[in-house]
């Protein structure tokens, strides 16, 4: 059979699916869970006096979800089971696989906080953490490494898009922090 070559690089990783249960739970987990350490991460930040890196960050996931949505309304790309190729660890409706919502989700997180000098030693820790999720994604057998990449790059736009409109979001972020204030002394 003739596999493209986003499908070969995707059996090369789904290859080790299923051979040791330790690791396979692990990468599950993985796959499933590591967008919920990324929101306890921006909780972290926000009551460790870190406010407006966690809304940004909030911002660029938000964005980068939000342009996940509106490529899915336009284009269509089968999940790997969709396909019949390789071992599916985690079940997942048959929807569009590209680019991964979790990804980019977490993705587009980390490579914020990577952009400030606060926050850089966290960002270089999670970007290696939203990558694992990512390939975790494609060893479940859910999603093809284009999907990955595809949501690197989802992730690195919205991320410019936040950074280009950080001054104007400095007024958004004032509000919601002076809310926060106001909210948490009474």
């Amino acid at each position: 059979m003739n596999h493209s070559l986003n499908q070969k690089i995707f059996l090369a990783i789904n290859d080790f699916a299923g051979k040791n249960h330790i690791i396979d739970s692990a990468m599950v987990s993985v796959a499933k869970y590591m967008p919920y350490l990324f929101i306890a991460l921006l909780f972290y930040l926000w009551f460790g006096k870190r406010k407006n890196e966690a809304l940004y960050a909030g911002y660029a996931a938000t964005l980068g979800v939000g342009i996940n949505f509106f490529i899915g309304l336009f284009y269509f790309h089968p999940r790997p089971f969709m396909d019949h190729l390789g071992s599916t660890l985690l079940s997942h409706k048959a929807d569009s696989s590209f680019p991964s919502d979790h990804t980019t989700f977490t993705m587009s997180i980390a490579l914020m906080l990577l952009s400030f000098k606060t926050t850089k030693t966290i960002g270089i820790i999670v970007v290696f953490l939203a990558l694992w999720c990512g390939v975790a994604r494609v060893y479940a057998g859910v999603h093809y490494p284009f999907d990955i990449l595809g949501s690197v790059i989802v992730s690195i736009l919205a991320v410019i898009v936040i950074i280009a409109l950080k001054n104007k979001l400095a007024l958004l972020n004032n509000i919601i922090i002076s809310v926060w204030q106001k909210i948490i002394k009474e």
